[in-house]
């Protein structure tokens, strides 16, 4: 039998008295014996509400034990986590409940207001219970909440009976949204099972191991990684909400070895005093993921005497697709390495045929740990799904050696006078220039050239020109990738997994071009 929430049972068997969790913001510490009771407390106190084996519970909780307690005991019990984006609106919110089909929300007090509105919508679904997490037992914010706290004080910490298997689902994450309606990737069991399985024969992680997680756990970039932590025997150091000066003081302070973060955190970690401060003795390594990391940024790390590693995943995959190993992190720079231990990777042209080394295509995933499919869309399951294989919708080129080189969002390619132009590029060159802090490159119509890249730029000197920016470009891109135009923000969207959220930029600034 594969049930991810025994992972849990079984550390706390071999490691009762190891640290398990710890909050990087209050100091709060359990062992994995304390995380596995307080996970059988949830998983009996949803039980007691009436939740069984393929029902649905949404989780709208920042990153806290709560989460995690949470995660493994519904998965005890057979019972389907649908992680909430706390940061979507409330008709985004709305949407999820109703199509995933949740009869139970547990939410942090922190979100009282969004519940309320939740409460009065009339599409929200089939929400049987409103659980609050934190608020006042005595007074809760919304008087049709029942307190979570309360429940599991009152429920055993005795092991649930185990209800799901291999193929039961184990979760619902609903993507970004990016392009339009969000779709709920469907996960089970066993396809997180080979996740966490690829991972730990892939990448250097070791028992006993302190990991910073810093991603928001209702992404997959932090909740696969917290599975193989518990696996795997290794300490969760777990940031409640990222901050660039606090990551580096709890780096120090709880001797961490290793973490994921996304190229935005790590570009914001290094505009801090503590950047050069920080004692980093033992950090191995930091895995960055979500979107292309600019070589540039690789390279100030590297001085420091940090290794990046670039890893490429998705949560159609479940996370593992393409990681640098440490041998070639240098070697390779730019480089999101290569297909993970249990993983195929290959490069696909339009016409469906492998593209040879250094032609650039779609990649193509296929491994046990890719998901089951999208919830309630067969349609797009089937287009996502072919032949075993996971259409990802990225470009990159393979080069002689294997390794893979991720370029962009296929849609996002531009295509100026008959030439494929490729933003990643541009923009490695723009973040080589002192003056810019953050930058991305977008295409607008063009009369002239059908489109024409525009650099949206965040200054990191105010005195910076376009004209400056233009003329650095210059020198280092062919003439067809230049920019026409630099538009300065004061800050780039990006969604919670840090990723530049270009159909706003898009919207933003349609264009035109200029001749």
């Amino acid at each position: 039998m594969v049930n991810v929430g025994t992972f849990l049972t079984q550390r706390a068997r071999l490691n009762p008295d190891r640290e398990g969790y710890v909050d990087g913001g209050t100091g709060f510490r359990l062992s994995f014996a304390a995380i596995n009771a307080r996970s059988n407390r949830a998983a009996n106190a949803m039980l007691a509400l009436g939740a069984g084996r393929g029902d649905r519970v949404a989780i709208m909780l920042m990153n806290s034990a709560e989460f995690v307690e949470l995660y493994f005991g519904l998965a005890k019990i057979g019972v389907i986590s649908v992680p909430l984006n706390w940061r979507l609106a409330t008709d985004e919110l709305s949407f999820i409940l109703k199509d995933s089909g949740a009869g139970i929300l547990i939410y942090g007090s922190e979100f009282a207001d969004a519940v309320y509105c939740l409460q009065t919508n009339n599409t929200v679904g089939n929400i049987r219970h409103w659980v609050e997490v934190g608020g006042d037992a005595e007074c809760p914010l919304s008087m049709r909440a029942l307190d979570y706290a309360g429940l599991c004080a009152t429920a055993s910490s005795s092991e649930p009976e185990i209800q799901a298997d291999g193929e039961d689902i184990l979760f619902i994450m609903y993507t970004s949204g990016t392009t339009g309606i969000p779709k709920g990737v469907v996960h089970t069991h066993d396809t997180c099972f080979w996740s966490v399985l690829t991972f730990c024969a892939t990448h250097d992680l070791h028992n006993g191991d302190r990991y910073l997680a810093a991603l928001p756990m209702f992404h997959v970039g932090s909740l696969t990684p917290i599975a193989v932590n518990v696996y795997s025997g290794v300490t969760s150091i777990v940031m409640r909400e990222f901050d660039a000066s606090r990551a580096w003081a709890l780096i120090e302070r709880e001797r961490v070895t290793a973490s994921l973060l996304v190229p935005a955190m790590l570009n914001f970690m290094r505009q801090v005093p503590e950047f050069d401060q920080a004692d980093v003795s033992r950090l191995r390594w930091i895995q960055a993921g979500a979107a292309p990391v600019p070589v540039e940024l690789i390279r100030g790390y590297e001085k420091r005497g940090i290794e990046i590693q670039q890893i490429y995943g998705l949560t159609e995959s479940g996370g593992p697709a393409c990681l640098i190993d440490a041998e070639n992190a240098l070697r390779k720079v730019g480089s999101t390495g290569k297909a993970f231990f249990h993983t195929e990777v290959r490069i696909v042209a339009e016409d469906g045929k492998t593209c040879p080394p250094g032609v650039h295509g779609e990649i193509w995933i296929r491994g046990r740990h890719v998901m089951a499919g999208y919830w309630n869309r067969p349609e797009e399951t089937e287009f996502a799904l072919q032949d075993g294989w996971l259409r990802t919708g990225d470009g990159a080129v393979q080069d002689a050696d294997g390794y893979i080189f991720i370029q962009d969002r296929i849609k996002d390619m531009i295509i100026s006078g008959g030439e494929n132009i490729y933003p990643a590029e541009i923009e490695n060159v723009l973040l080589s220039h002192p003056g810019v802090r953050e930058v991305a490159v977008i295409g607008q119509p063009s009369a002239r050239w059908g489109e024409s890249p525009l650099a949206v730029v965040v200054p990191r000197d105010e005195n910076i020109t376009a004209q400056t920016l233009l003329d650095h470009c210059q020198e280092r891109l062919a003439r067809y990738k230049l920019p026409q135009r630099v538009a300065f923000v004061d800050s780039i969207p990006r969604n919670p997994s840090g990723k530049i959220l270009k159909r706003v930029l898009r919207e933003r600034f349609p264009g035109p071009a200029p001749v």
